[in-house]
């Protein structure tokens, strides 16, 4: 196993850089001038701190970077590495929730998202978590999320649908 694998290197200064080859693939050039292509970013924390602590990994899903602040990397490369992010993580914000099949399992929802009207299936109520006293993530068969930031901006109906689950 390399060095670079073992002790991943903490982003502070510009140890790395960002790119995209011909194939559209992110690729990683690390403070040795090698390049690893195929790289993903991963926030440890997407909800909670999305600033901070964020992987960069190999087809393998070894870390090769770590960001610790997303205000520490160059500007350059801090706006490809959060295109990237922003590409791969797709979670609409819940603001209504139209109508619930709530007689079976996997339930239907309708609801209106911040990115237009949807439709999704939920396999249980176990897929309904309390991130805080205030905000909720739903997770679809799917696995997409769908976030609702603040419960009490949910309208009267929305929010006793949500009461049944949380």
């Amino acid at each position: 196993m390399s060095n670079e694998t073992e002790n991943p290197t903490i982003a502070a200064g510009g140890a790395f850089g960002l790119s995209h080859d011909s194939w559209g693939r992110l690729v990683l050039i690390d403070s040795t001038g090698r390049r690893h292509s195929g790289v993903e970013p991963v926030r440890a924390f997407p909800i909670a701190d999305p600033q901070h602590w964020i992987s960069i990994c190999d087809a393998e899903g070894r870390e090769l970077v770590l960001v610790e602040d997303l205000a520490n990397i160059p500007p350059a490369v801090r706006q490809v590495l959060e295109d990237e992010l922003a590409r791969r993580e797709f979670v609409p914000h819940l603001r209504r929730i139209i109508k619930v099949s709530t007689d079976v399992e996997p339930s239907e929802w309708e609801v209106e998202t911040d990115r237009g009207p949807t439709r999704f299936l939920l396999n249980s109520g176990d897929d309904i978590r309390r991130l805080s006293p205030y905000s909720a993530l739903l997770i679809d068969v799917h696995g997409t999320r769908y976030l609702i930031e603040d419960t009490r901006q949910l309208d009267t109906p929305s929010r006793r649908v949500l009461e049944l689950y949380l």
